[in-house]
């Protein structure tokens, strides 16, 4: 068949996403002509695919280029169980991934319980469980996923709304780690329309999500997850105020905030290595004397209880943006729970130490300074030091 440029876009964004992540083609025979078929232990190719447009369009390109290059290819479907026939869906979307001839095609349930995150947020967390969960059962070299430059846009808007700092605008890395597992975003230059289109050039059948309101005219109720609002609200007149290609345009920008965000990111991790040490027990380190003489153990990471030791007179020599950064990182690492408000006030703790009261942190956490030695521990914790 004659491609179309969009889906010659498309097949090009899988395959620099693949090469990228040094998964090659196996065999020169992949070059010839006529069809192959990947041998039993040939790198597989994992599809999320919802049903939606965006990841049958996905599927069906990556197909492609797994074909051409002998890797096998298959697809991830979550039932989040939160809408009746939900079930149905999953088994419609499982029929057109075997019609589109991938294998596996694995279909997972799963619970989605919201504990104050919000429903989104919690349906984002068990999806990716089971993809990780999906992926390393059947040894896959990585998962695709379907967001567009119209997702980024968008992800760049909720982060303006409901965050702090550039990481909030730096939009969706093109790759991802998680628990071992590499996810791939190949979709990123490819808009919507071009799913969609790639859709109709293949004669593919998708299914609209409702809380996405595609099928809706006019303005979207309030009770819409916030994405579908900037969706079908604010980028539209987004468009017509600027008068230009939005989601493009914030799209290259987030790219750009993207290699400064990993710029900060390195240098941070430096000066966190030498500055912040993070222990499992609270009541060892409230104990000790200076931040070296607590050992660093990355099982701290998993515990309640943790304590974050920082040495005030290292990270004080930093600019701004790296103190913030290398304090938010260790409280991440430690599971402390905190706000930009919170960072910035143990930061006050950092370069403006009178003698002032404890940051009081959630979760009956503070942050503590005696000397140059600033202890994020639990209350009880200091108690007992």
């Amino acid at each position: 068949m004659v491609y179309s440029a969009r889906l010659r876009t498309a097949v090009g964004g899988v395959r620099l996403a693949l090469a990228q992540a040094g998964i090659e083609r196996q065999s020169p025979e992949f070059l010839r002509h006529g069809e192959h078929e990947p041998a039993a232990d040939a790198p597989l190719v994992l599809v999320a695919c919802s049903g939606g447009r965006d990841s049958m369009a996905l599927a069906a390109v990556s197909h492609i280029v797994c074909a051409s290059l002998g890797l096998r290819c298959g697809a991830v479907i979550i039932d989040h169980q939160l809408q009746d026939g939900s079930d149905t869906v999953a088994d419609q979307t499982a029929r057109r991934c075997h019609k589109l001839s991938l294998e596996p095609v694995l279909v997972r349930a799963v619970e989605v319980h919201d504990q104050g995150e919000g429903l989104e947020s919690a349906a984002r967390t068990a999806r990716y469980q089971a993809l990780c969960d999906a992926a390393r059962e059947w040894g896959a070299a990585c998962v695709l996923l379907a967001h567009t430059m119209d997702d980024q846009a968008e992800t760049v808007l909720i982060g303006l709304l409901r965050g702090h700092g550039i990481d909030m605008v730096a939009g969706m890395p093109p790759v991802t780690m998680r628990q071992d597992v590499r996810f791939l975003r190949p979709l990123l230059d490819v808009t919507r329309a071009d799913t969609t289109g790639i859709c109709e050039d293949l004669s593919l059948d998708y299914w609209d999500d409702p809380t996405n309101g595609e099928q809706m005219d006019g303005p979207l109720p309030g009770g819409y997850p916030l994405r579908s609002r900037i969706r079908h609200d604010l980028m539209p007149l987004l468009r017509q105020l600027a008068g230009v290609d939005v989601a493009r345009h914030l799209s290259a920008n987030a790219r750009l905030i993207r290699y400064d965000k990993e710029y900060l990111d390195r240098q941070s991790a430096a000066v966190e290595a030498q500055a912040v040490h993070v222990a499992p027990d609270s009541r060892s380190s409230c104990d000790a004397a200076a931040p070296d003489a607590v050992a660093l153990d990355p099982r701290a990471q998993q515990g309640a209880g943790a304590t974050v030791t920082i040495d005030a007179r290292l990270l004080a020599e930093e600019p701004p943006s790296i103190r913030l950064r290398v304090v938010a990182h260790a409280l991440s690492e430690a599971r402390i729970a905190a706000s930009a408000a919170h960072i910035e006030a143990i930061d006050r703790l950092i370069v403006d130490w009178h003698g002032q009261k404890a940051v009081c942190l959630p979760s009956g956490y503070s942050a503590n300074r005696k000397k140059h030695v600033i202890r994020v521990c639990q209350d009880r914790a200091h108690a007992n030091r």
